[in-house]
């Protein structure tokens, strides 16, 4: 029997010890050896992937951070942007809606022509209620002329210039206007005061007067078209001695959010100044 050379004798060793670590592989004798030769590679590899994982954040997250404030920026730029606009929808129909009511009024009093203003300012004093429009002689304007909204009576035209007017309001303490009381017709005068507050004067004892009653501008007015809302009776003074009970007022126009008023043009104040006799020669 011819015997093997070393080499052969080698590879068929080798063979051997690899067809038995197979079978002990398959078998699972060998997943305690695996389990423990591994360990430490899964150890060092996750050690490398976590220490590769936080350079990795540190080197990107402040490019991130800084992408993401220029998007948050721009977002507040667009969010600041998209609100003026819907401020200046509002306003539009705020301005809209009062153009209307104007436009009603007027067509619901067709005696009358008017010429529409807008408010550009009011007088600074707290004792003096006033304002100012943008509408003067240019446009017809002359002193006295009735002022009004859709709401009720604002006052009258005291100043004019070429290109705006001065209003006296109702609630001015040098106002006084001649008016009726609607359920009773009872002639009365409503005078405004430092304060801006209205109140009813000249109300004989004898007539009934009630919270909630109407007052309109009276045909006696020689300053004012007459029934045009006032305002609404909110509180009565009365007291036995006196000769004459009074009212506090609430005026029919909200003045602090007036934006835009009619000019009544075609009315002509009565003149009451006296004719001083030419003397004789």
């Amino acid at each position: 029997m011819k015997s093997l050379s070393p080499r052969n004798t080698q590879s068929l060793v080798l063979l051997l010890i690899v067809a038995g670590v197979l079978l002990l592989a398959l078998g699972g004798f060998l997943a305690p050896v695996l389990r423990m030769a591994s360990d430490p590679l899964v150890a060092v590899q996750t050690w490398i992937s976590t220490r590769f994982s936080a350079l990795y954040d540190f080197l990107t997250v402040p490019r991130d951070v800084a992408t993401l404030r220029e998007q948050n920026a721009l977002l507040e730029s667009q969010v600041a942007s998209l609100q003026s606009q819907v401020i200046q929808m509002q306003e539009q129909l705020t301005e809209a809606d009062v153009l209307y009511s104007l436009l009603d009024f007027a067509r619901a009093n067709p005696q009358y022509d008017y010429s529409a203003a807008q408010v550009i300012g009011q007088d600074p004093s707290p004792y003096l209620q006033y304002i100012y429009i943008n509408v003067g002689s240019d446009d017809g304007i002359r002193h006295g002329m009735p002022v009004v909204t859709s709401q009720g009576l604002v006052g009258r035209v005291d100043a004019v210039s070429a290109r705006g007017a001065r209003v006296q309001l109702i609630t001015d303490a040098g106002s006084a206007v001649n008016i009726k009381i609607q359920s009773s017709q009872v002639n009365a005068l409503l005078v405004g005061s430092l304060t801006g507050d209205v109140s009813l004067e000249m109300v004989t004892q004898e007539t009934k007067l009630n919270n909630g009653d109407i007052i309109l501008t009276s045909s006696l007015s020689t300053s004012y078209p007459a029934d045009i809302l006032v305002g609404q009776v909110i509180s009565i003074r009365k007291q036995e001695n006196d000769l004459y009970q009074t009212a506090s007022v609430q005026p029919a126009v909200d003045f602090k959010t007036l934006q835009a008023v009619l000019v009544i043009t075609n009315f002509k104040p009565v003149d009451l100044t006296p004719i001083e006799p030419t003397p004789s020669s």
